[in-house]
């Protein structure tokens, strides 16, 4: 694996990683996380990111199976 495509790997996680921790809708964090698996499979080393993207996206299949959070009221 070169050191680029490592990189981008490991960007397109952080990117996901990211767009969780922001609100980001669901959707977007999801391509964020397939794009890394996408690279990791055209590099050739899918059977090691597989396992990551596995539990991020099983994370968020938990999320968009909770009821909608709500801000709690202004004071």
């Amino acid at each position: 694996m070169t050191e680029d495509a490592e990189s981008s790997i490991r960007h397109a996680l952080l990117t996901g990683d990211n767009r969780l921790k922001q609100g980001v809708e669901l959707g977007k964090v999801r391509e964020s996380y397939m794009r890394a698996l996408e690279l990791a499979q055209a590099a050739g080393i899918d059977d090691r990111i597989r396992p990551l993207v596995e539990i991020r996206l099983a994370d968020l299949e938990r999320l968009e199976a909770e009821p909608p959070r709500h801000a709690p009221p202004e004071s």
